[in-house]
């Protein structure tokens, strides 16, 4: 997996040697002098993740960090620390100024591939996701993003899992009071507890006598309901293969014995801010999807999700030689409701109608607003001479009962206008379909109103 990268650092020497290394692991490097160069380049360029240099004149690198995650154009970006501080308070202060990770000079190389593949991965989620959402940003996605979620200042759910209890024990001590941690010694409980716990992140021992602990991630990783949750791995010295070995498989972070408090504090809000954020991205994104193939006022599928599935149940029908058939209904005299009652009254009467739709056809049909008080009802497996006598009930049941509008009770007489077409198996078209249902509707329309028209299906 290849990505952008950028190096910032203000001492030329130490970004030739990063950048060595990194293109003789294939990845295309971008070099920065200067926190401003550092901006503008993530600003401008398509960076996957930067390798930030803390002490620099000027901007430093925890300023540079702030302003990137500041900024919802590239607050996305994972942002890797490197310096030559080894403190504890001031990797921690690297972490909570935004930053995904770090790293402290002089940079193993281990630590350095295995962080930023790992940080690729996650940004290349982030990507796909906000990707998806690019197409409907004008009916506010990026404002809905930006909206703080009230779960975000709830302690994480975090499960650990170590067979060892007095590890247990002292991790349980180190996160008290930090979120709320449940502690499982048996690896193979510990998958089925992770499925159906709900949990944010999850820290696995590698000092398991007779269990691989790589196993668990795998599963983790390999079953849907667990397959975003951030996998942290706490492992012994010398056990870089098994590191290695583990983020290939989609670990998220590691943390190597003696744990920092923290250290392990910080790492875990990261990972799981940064799950919060994804989650909050992939809703947001389900939800736009829906919004922009549903009808707000009715609920009811809109004209965009017809054209489409409507061209796949028609494929379906004429290949396999299966009857289908079509509705289009009008609201009589519409615009005289609206200009009597009013809009709110001829919204009323929108809703009530669909809601009506809605419970006289089946759950394999396809109930659609057009447009304006047009609707479609697409009922596949179904002659036109049936779907006519369901049109018929439909009319029936609008004309007997009359529609409330407003909050005072009063209710308006309305028909509607049907028009039926079925599928001819010879040469016939989707547009073709529609046509002659919109023909009968027609025919419907000019013939008196509340009346079903089929003889053009």
């Amino acid at each position: 997996m290849t990505a952008r990268i950028l190096v910032v650092d203000d001492i030329p020497a130490n970004v030739k040697l990063l950048e060595v290394r990194l293109l003789a692991e294939y990845f295309e490097v971008v070099t920065a002098t200067s926190g401003e160069d550092a901006l503008e380049a993530c600003e401008n360029g398509k960076i996957d993740v930067v390798l930030l240099d803390v002490m620099m004149p000027g901007m430093d690198g925890f300023e540079v960090c702030r302003r990137l995650k500041a900024d919802p154009a590239t607050s996305h970006i994972p942002v890797v620390m490197v310096t030559a501080l080894d403190q504890g308070a001031d990797r921690v202060r690297g972490l909570e100024a935004g930053a995904d990770d770090f790293l402290t000079k002089p940079v193993n190389d281990l630590q350095l591939m295995t962080r930023v593949r790992s940080l690729v991965r996650l940004k290349s989620l982030t990507d796909e996701l906000r990707l998806r959402a690019s197409t409907t940003r004008n009916i506010g996605l990026e404002e809905l993003l930006s909206r703080r979620n009230a779960a975000d200042d709830q302690p994480a759910k975090v499960l650990l899992v170590d067979e060892r209890k007095s590890s247990a024990e002292r991790i349980a001590r180190l996160l008290r009071g930090v979120c709320a941690l449940d502690v499982a010694e048996d690896a193979n409980a510990a998958f089925f507890q992770a499925v159906e716990g709900g949990y944010e992140c999850v820290l696995i021992s590698t000092g398991f006598a007779d269990y691989d602990p790589l196993r668990l991630c795998s599963q983790l990783r390999t079953f849907d309901r667990t397959r975003f949750i951030p996998i942290v791995l706490l492992a012994g010295e010398g056990e870089e293969g098994r590191l290695v070995r583990g983020l290939e498989l989609g670990v998220n972070d590691y943390l190597t014995r003696p744990i920092d408090r923290q250290e392990l504090i910080a790492r875990l809000r990261t990972q799981v801010r940064r799950k919060r954020y994804n989650d909050h991205l992939r809703a947001s994104v389900a939800q736009t999807i829906e919004m922009a193939v549903t009808d707000g006022l009715t609920g009811l599928h809109n004209r965009r999700y017809l054209d489409s599935h409507l061209a796949t149940l028609f494929e379906r029908a004429s290949s396999r030689r299966r009857p289908l058939s079509l509705m289009i209904t009008d609201i009589d005299r519409f615009k005289s409701v609206n200009d009597t009652w009013g809009h709110d009254a001829g919204d009323d009467v929108l809703r009530e109608f669909a809601s009506r739709l809605r419970k006289n056809v089946r759950g394999i049909d396809l109930a659609c607003r057009l447009g304006g008080e047009e609707f479609v009802v697409v009922m596949p497996e179904t002659e036109a001479s049936v779907a006519e006598k369901v049109a018929e009930r439909i009319r029936a049941q609008i004309a007997a009962t009359p529609f409330p509008i407003g909050k005072d009770g009063e209710a308006i007489e309305v028909t509607i206008s049907v028009g039926v077409a079925g599928l001819k198996l010879a040469g016939d078209t989707v547009a073709d379909l529609m046509k002659r249902a919109d023909v009968a509707l027609y025919e419907a329309k000019n013939g008196g109103r509340n009346r079903v028209v089929a003889n053009a299906a």
